[in-house]
């Protein structure tokens, strides 16, 4: 892909750049099925889903560092622009914006979707309400190829701009199935032959315990970052799965034991096949 040497890129309308900065609210996100996505990476990966991606905003000082972007951006049909560093600063809450913002449509789908006869690998997050743990998550959940992340509709809104930015791009990789009830999702997993692992710190049963059963199609159920998964959460579980802590760290954070859960799994899974 050839790299321009001078770039010209046009100004949007005031009217462009009112609706992009009302999508940093969840009421505007929810009403439009829009919501903004920030830097490098999460934007290039969105070009990458086709119709996606309304239009990008690039901040005028750091256009001749994203010129390739501003390419792609090209190649992919999606109109761009050129923003002052006062006005890209008004599409996001970072302290420091990363240069380039774009517009891009709600990408979530059905839980009938996603979830049926093959699926292996799912990660289903209930009342998580961290923004930067969903992401995480979604991304750890790419990282090891989950088949789907399921949010319950207790949890954070994937669209959240923190929640977004923490998947670096993830979102765009795999399904997402948002505002389903858990148990609606742990039986659609269920019906389609998976297992259905809780994690739970005072558990009976760690994960080095689970060596022959975890290369089954399994869907891990994640629950807060606060106070975990309840005991009526829990009684829908197949089992209840302590991550091993072999150290003094008194327990591990959402979105790390996340990760070491989907490894296993994945790890498992790929030496069954």
């Amino acid at each position: 892909m050839s790299v321009p040497s001078s770039l010209e890129l046009p100004e949007p309308s005031q009217a462009m750049l009112r609706a992009a900065r009302a999508l940093q609210r969840r009421p505007e996100r929810k009403e439009t099925g829009k919501f903004l996505v920030e830097g490098r990476q999460a934007v290039r990966e969105a070009l990458g889903m086709p119709g996606v991606v309304e239009a990008v905003y690039f901040r005028w000082s750091a256009a001749m560092d994203n010129a390739d972007l501003v390419e792609a951006t090209k190649v992919a049909g999606v109109p761009y622009f050129g923003v002052s560093e006062q006005n890209l600063a008004t599409m996001t809450d970072t302290v420091t914006p990363q240069g380039v913002v774009a517009v891009a449509k709600d990408i979530d789908v059905p839980l009938a979707d996603v979830v049926g006869e093959g699926t292996k690998l799912v990660v289903i997050c209930a009342q998580v309400r961290d923004p930067g743990n969903a992401g995480t998550v979604i991304r750890c959940a790419d990282a090891f190829g989950a088949d789907a992340v399921i949010l319950s509709s207790d949890s954070v809104e994937v669209y959240n701009p923190k929640t977004v930015r923490a998947s670096v791009g993830s979102l765009f990789h795999l399904p997402i199935v948002v505002g389903v009830d858990l148990a609606e999702a742990i039986a659609a997993c269920r019906d389609a032959g998976m297992q259905i692992y809780a994690t739970d710190g005072a558990a009976g049963t760690d994960l080095t315990d689970l060596t022959a059963d975890l290369g089954k199609p399994t869907a891990w159920v994640m629950g807060n970052e606060s106070w975990g998964l309840p005991v009526e959460h829990l009684a829908m579980a197949d089992r209840t799965v302590a991550v091993p802590i072999y150290g003094k760290a008194e327990s591990l954070n959402l979105a790390t034991a996340a990760a070491v859960c989907l490894y296993a799994s994945a790890s498992a899974q790929r030496a069954s096949d």
